[in-house]
């Protein structure tokens, strides 16, 4: 959510993205978040938004909204502000939800700007994915 579509546009900045590319899904607001990809209000409540257990609540929501094969999910606080006691600006946790119970987190606390730290989130992202394909064969 904190990167603001940008992993979608750089996809499709590739030209026939169309041909593996199904879709992306900006949920900023915990209602968003619950409404379009599933996940669970008591975690949202209890853990926030910026966490490992709802990065992988929304990469497994994005496999079941578009019925793909691997989903990426990206939630952090990109800034200026925002941090938290324990989450400070910059922080960000991605997932990737792939076929055969594949599930790998990750975690960041990037030290830029707002839009240094979406696009490195961005790349992270788009890495991660590049590695699940790249075991897959």
């Amino acid at each position: 959510s904190c990167t603001g579509g940008l992993i979608g546009h750089l996809i499709t900045e590739i030209p026939g993205s169309s041909a593996y590319f199904a879709g992306g899904a900006v949920v900023y607001s915990y209602a968003a978040k619950e409404r379009v990809l599933g996940v669970d209000h008591a975690t949202l409540v209890s853990l926030g938004a910026v966490s490992a257990e709802v990065a992988a609540q929304m990469a497994q929501g994005a496999r079941r909204l578009y019925g793909v094969d691997v989903a990426v999910s990206v939630t952090g606080i990109a800034g200026p502000g925002g941090g938290l006691p324990g989450k400070p600006t910059g922080t960000v946790f991605l997932h990737v939800s792939g076929a055969g119970d594949y599930e790998h987190g990750a975690h960041h606390v990037w030290p830029g700007d707002r839009s240094t730290n979406k696009l490195l989130s961005a790349v992270a992202a788009l890495r991660m994915v590049l590695e699940y394909v790249a075991a897959r064969g």
